[in-house]
């Protein structure tokens, strides 16, 4: 295989026949003013997949930094890819609508690319994103399933605003139950991949079904043990002149998948858009060598997203 730049600019193709750019910018960012400026730095680097969620509290700032670069003319809103996210407390069928449209006002755009059900935990409706009883515990509410969410999504694809839809933290159980049973299938499914969690079985799957599945904490998110200190990819990164960030992340668009990084740092973001493929040998050396297995983030397990810090309480 050659080591060409071309990786960075992958699309991967879904059973609908759209395309979706293997390369993403997550925008998991708290202050508004940061992420709005790591936004610009990601259009500016090369990036055309932005990552957004209602719960992250910051779609308005990711939407100011699109417009900002609309009205430079430096992008045009066909070459960009927008997905955000349903949010737990609005799984009720009767409520995901108003989220959406509230989603894309905040995102100042008329079409979402995907909108995708943030995790397939139902939290009890309300304002309050983050609903915990008097002991600490999460409020589920158990009078909603996730197909009748995913019924509630497939509505907005027939109202012309909502491109496609997808899942995140999703289990290949459950994702199987929802492929069997949804009128209109998920173009995209949201996992925590790396080279110590490749969810193989799941990526399978996702491949069979014209699914494209997109990591995130594709670099491990700076936890212990280090995905990016790992030997095997510290070997590969000296070997073919690049850093092991962008070894790690050409592996996950060399095997099939999308990912998504974040950073503010605009050097880091540059960084992270400036992927070559990898040759076989260090893809065979990721896949056998590399022996570590540990998930960071056990949202598939509460819904409750181990990377997002605990909601204001609204008052």
């Amino acid at each position: 295989m050659t080591t060409s730049s071309a990786l960075r600019y992958t699309r991967i193709s879904t059973h609908e026949s759209g395309t979706i750019p293997a390369v993403g910018f997550g925008t998991l960012i708290q202050d508004q003013n940061a992420t709005k400026q790591a936004t610009r730095a990601a259009l500016e680097a090369g990036f055309r997949h932005l990552d957004c969620a209602e719960r992250y509290r910051n779609e308005a700032a990711v939407g100011e930094a699109i417009q900002d670069a609309f009205r430079a003319g430096t992008l045009r809103r066909e070459d960009l890819f927008v997905t955000t996210k349903l949010w737990n407390t609005n799984h009720r069928p009767e409520r995901a609508k108003p989220a959406f449209d509230a989603s894309r006002r905040r995102l100042q755009l008329d079409t979402i690319d995907c909108y995708i059900v943030h995790t397939p935990f139902a939290f009890q409706p309300g304002d309050e994103q983050d609903p915990r009883d008097d002991r600490g515990q999460v409020i589920y509410d158990p009078g909603v399933t996730l197909l009748e969410t995913w019924h509630a999504l497939e509505r907005l694809v027939d109202d012309g605003h909502c491109k496609s839809i997808g899942l995140s933290d999703i289990t290949l159980k459950n994702l199987r139950e929802i492929v069997a049973a949804a009128r209109i299938r998920p173009a995209m499914v949201q996992i925590e991949s790396h080279p110590y969690l490749p969810e193989w079985d799941l990526l399978d799957f996702c491949q069979e079904h014209g699914i494209v599945l997109q990591a995130f904490a594709a670099l491990g998110h700076a936890m212990e043990p280090s995905v990016l200190e790992d030997p095997v990819i510290a070997a590969i990164a000296q070997r073919v002149h690049k850093t092991p960030a962008q070894v790690a992340l050409a592996w996950a668009v060399q095997r099939g998948t999308a990912f998504l990084t974040t950073s503010t740092k605009p050097q880091r973001i540059q960084e992270s858009f400036d992927i070559s493929a990898l040759p076989d040998d260090a893809m065979r050396d990721i896949r056998e060598g590399i022996t570590t297995t540990v998930r960071f983030n056990a949202v598939v397990e509460t819904g409750i997203p181990g990377f997002i810090p605990r909601a204001r309480r609204v008052e």
